[in-house]
């Protein structure tokens, strides 16, 4: 994968269902149509959450990896 610019970085480690989205959604109202966000997780729920916000709200799930217990989500705001 390409290197990308990330924007801004959201920390939702620790927090469960729905906050990580709500976090995410948060950090993404204040930023341009094609800016970045990083978000990490620990919510064992996150993958399908984020997968399923995306494909809702039109924004892009680049990137999804897992490093043990903490996700992390690249989502581009559409």
């Amino acid at each position: 994968m390409e290197l990308l610019e990330i924007n801004t970085n959201v920390d939702a480690r620790g927090l469960t269902c729905p906050m990580p989205i709500v976090r995410a959604a948060q950090a993404m109202k204040t930023l341009p149509s094609g800016a970045l966000v990083e978000v990490l997780a620990t919510d064992p729920g996150a993958p399908k959450d984020f997968a399923a916000w995306c494909r809702t709200t039109g924004n892009e799930l680049l990137d999804q990896t897992s490093d043990g217990a903490v996700y992390r989500f690249v989502i581009r705001r559409k």
